[in-house]
């Protein structure tokens, strides 16, 4: 085996080694999801040229130098203040969506106006318009981390795979029976999951577009999914009050987590992909291990419906945002209330970290975007302007850059 180059991975942090075996080129990770402004680099160091046959002593210098870029990008100031930069009155309809591409240099917005359109966030230029359904748009996503292509799902029963660069359309994906509200590429971005009011959801092959297997199981409708990072896995939050995993390869269910007394909200795998939550409108947070279907931890102290759960980063913490106007950061391995989050006037539909894992956003019908500490929970700055509800906000990957869409029909793009 005979290493051929280091590849940094950000967020969270890793090092992937690119290695020649047999003639053939793989990939290995190393994972180093402990890694904080604080770590010991020459320690840790030690412990990797230890482990990992791949990296010898020759190469001590170069892989020191990389973990220290590393902590480096850990490292965000945390007075920063966020401006607004751009105010984008991007549909003639109601938004219901905006999400990212993996740079942050562009980014996506879903309407009711039946459209999806691409953005440059550096210019504020409408660079695309994807027309062609014939209701609602309501789910948009990149196939990060590649950003070359764009999915939309909609009110009109399809899911259509775009040309994020040209605007062409790939692929429209027919066969459920009512409308789409959750979809999402594998990170591999060689499939993709839809999620619909007709109780299931199906897997698709991003490259023919033809339908790889319908996961039947749930009883009412499906309003969230998520894939883990392998690609090899998918969880789907429903209605009828359950999160179902599911084997991609196979479309078998694998287990069912029950447990809560109300309609799922949202649902995500960890990093690692042992772990997954589920927020209920029966006002708790449940932790799962993948691993045997059981339910680890039950997260309490809401007084109104959960609308968002996410995990950060690393997936050592998680937060809830709820109808009853805070937020809440647990510790994701002893369910521990590390902060709550107060100061909305209204309920919290979003709610997301940092890629760094230091700050929170917020998003809130009080019309405002609420920034926050992660480890204090104190709120660092109140990103106002919006005439009307909030219901989506993003970090680029950097960090450095909020994304806020409201029911005022604008989206507005802050910079620090």
């Amino acid at each position: 085996m005979k290493l051929k180059r280091f590849l940094l991975r950000y967020y969270p942090p890793g090092i992937i080694l690119e290695y020649e075996t047999n003639g053939e080129v793989k990939q290995k990770t190393l994972d180093l999801l402990e890694l904080t402004v604080e770590t010991d680099v020459e320690a840790l160091l030690n412990q990797i040229i230890r482990k990992e046959p791949l990296i010898t002593e020759s190469k001590r210098p170069h892989v020191r130098k990389l973990l220290h870029k590393l902590v480096e990008k850990q490292d965000t100031p945390e007075t920063s203040q966020f401006y607004l930069f751009k105010i984008l009155r991007a549909h003639i309809l109601p938004l219901t969506n905006c999400a990212f591409n993996k740079s942050g240099d562009r980014f996506i917005t879903g309407s009711y106006d039946r459209t999806c359109k691409v953005w440059n966030t550096l210019t504020g230029e409408e660079l695309l318009t994807l027309e062609g359904h014939k209701n609602v748009v309501y789910a948009i996503a990149f196939n990060n981390p590649y950003g070359d292509k764009i999915i939309t799902g909609s009110f009109d029963k399809t899911c259509k795979v775009w040309n994020s660069e040209t605007g062409e359309l790939y692929h429209t994906l027919k066969g459920h029976a009512t409308e789409i509200v959750c979809l999402s590429f594998n990170p591999q971005g060689d499939a993709i999951a839809t999620g619909s009011m007709d109780n299931t959801a199906k897997l698709w092959d991003t490259e023919t577009g033809t339908e790889l297997a319908t996961l039947t199981g749930h009883t009412a409708e499906i309003v969230s999914l998520s894939f883990n990072q392998n690609g090899d896995k998918l969880i789907t939050g429903s209605f009828d009050h359950t999160t179902k995993l599911w084997d991609v390869r196979s479309g078998r269910c694998l287990y069912t987590f029950q447990g809560h007394r109300g309609e799922i909200s949202s649902c995500q795998f960890d990093w690692e992909g042992n772990k997954c939550i589920s927020g209920s409108i029966d006002r708790t947070c449940k932790l799962w291990d993948v691993r045997n279907g059981q339910c680890s931890k039950t997260l309490v102290g809401h007084n109104d419906e959960i609308l968002d759960v996410s995990f950060n980063v690393t997936g050592s913490k998680l937060v809830t945002a709820s109808a009853d106007g805070t937020a809440r950061v647990y510790n994701s391995n002893t369910g521990a209330c590390l902060s709550i989050l107060v100061g909305h006037e209204g309920e919290i539909s979003k709610v997301s970290f940092s890629p760094q894992g230091t700050r929170l956003i917020t998003a809130s019908s009080d019309k405002t975007c609420r920034v926050w500490s992660t480890d204090t929970g104190e709120c660092q700055q109140i990103l106002e302007g919006h005439n009307d509800e909030i219901f989506s906000c993003a970090f680029n990957y950097e960090g450095d850059t909020i994304i806020t869409g409201s029911k005022d029909n604008t989206c507005r793009i802050w910079k620090c």
